[in-house]
């Protein structure tokens, strides 16, 4: 069982060691509809309920843990346990009786240090859940096999917090960097968006460069905000693990400067993001590496980057 370092241990029993092993994949964020703290939380799940979630929040950042994030947790109906062992971490977050305020700041700075830990933890990919069962990040009205009876939760305000500052924090913080100032003097953005459609065989641990229309993404003084989309080929192994890492050199290609690994897995469509200022003189890139369990290639079919930028 893994236990988040950043959190109070409060154990649920028997749960914790009577329910059975997920592989966390997800991260779905709850409001409770309750101004409670993470003990009171607790001793609700301890006392009058066989439901549970991993985390719970209180208004004043109080965190607490109550099951292993390799333990399922039943706050999020089909996704707290697939049939193929893949799970989502929940977290219970304090709010009003309807669930319509906005989490507090300190909620918020909790939400991000937590997203942040499972993504380098756990793997969890930096990106909002696409379907019901794609690895990532999501609140629970997101889909609707997150809620047997249809639910309104975590409500309209946090939901538009989840897009505008939690998870943009998270994207952020996870790449070592800080969420970027709004631009004022130049407020429409140009926009990236380049394609590659050859396809290309990525020998396992080893990383590759990538170029879309060319291997520069973009010359600074920007402002960005990156999304990279690859495609593997469905004969990619499930476990297999895909790392996507943007970094910045000089235009000789010289003196680079990575940013953290962004984590994957398997086959399909994923995500990778990035958003900050770059200094003069300095070009974007970005490459990958697929590491398989037997050592085998694995096939990249498609490859884009998109996303808006500003001239600094």
């Amino acid at each position: 069982m893994a236990w988040y370092p950043g959190a109070t241990r409060m154990e649920l029993q028997p749960e914790s060691d009577a329910q059975p092993a997920i592989r966390p994949t997800q991260f779905i964020l709850h409001s409770i509809a309750a101004p409670w703290t993470a003990r009171r939380m607790y001793e609700y799940w301890r006392d009058s309920s066989s439901l549970e979630s991993h985390f719970g929040l209180g208004f004043e950042g109080d965190l607490a843990q109550y099951i292993g994030t390799e333990t399922r947790a039943d706050a999020n109906y089909k996704a707290n346990r697939r049939p193929d062992g893949t799970g989502a971490v929940s977290i219970e977050t304090a709010s009003n009786l309807k669930h319509t305020d906005p989490w507090t700041d300190r909620q918020v700075e909790q939400l991000i240090k937590l997203g942040v830990w499972l993504h380098q933890h756990h793997g969890l990919p930096l990106r909002i859940c696409r379907t019901h069962d794609d690895p990532g990040y999501g609140y629970h009205r997101l889909h609707s096999a997150w809620s047997s009876g249809g639910t309104a939760c975590p409500g309209d305000a946090r939901v538009e917090q989840f897009r505008k500052v939690v998870f943009p924090g998270i994207v952020n913080r996870a790449n070592g960097q800080t969420a970027p100032a709004p631009v004022e003097d130049d407020p429409v953005p140009n926009m990236l968006n380049e394609a590659n459609t050859a396809d290309l065989e990525l020998q396992s641990g080893n990383w590759a460069g990538l170029s879309f229309r060319t291997a520069i993404l973009l010359v600074g003084p920007v402002r960005h905000h990156t999304v990279v989309h690859l495609q593997f080929a469905d004969d990619t192994p499930s476990d297999t693990v895909i790392e996507g890492c943007f970094y910045t050199t000089d235009k000789n290609g010289g003196n680079r400067s990575l940013y953290l690994p962004i984590r994957a897995y398997g086959p399909g469509g994923h995500q990778f993001t990035s958003s900050a200022d770059m200094g003069a003189g300095r070009h974007l890139r970005f490459m990958v590496r697929a590491r398989t369990t037997d050592h085998r290639s694995v096939r990249l079919l498609h490859r884009a980057v998109t996303g808006p930028f500003w001239k600094l």
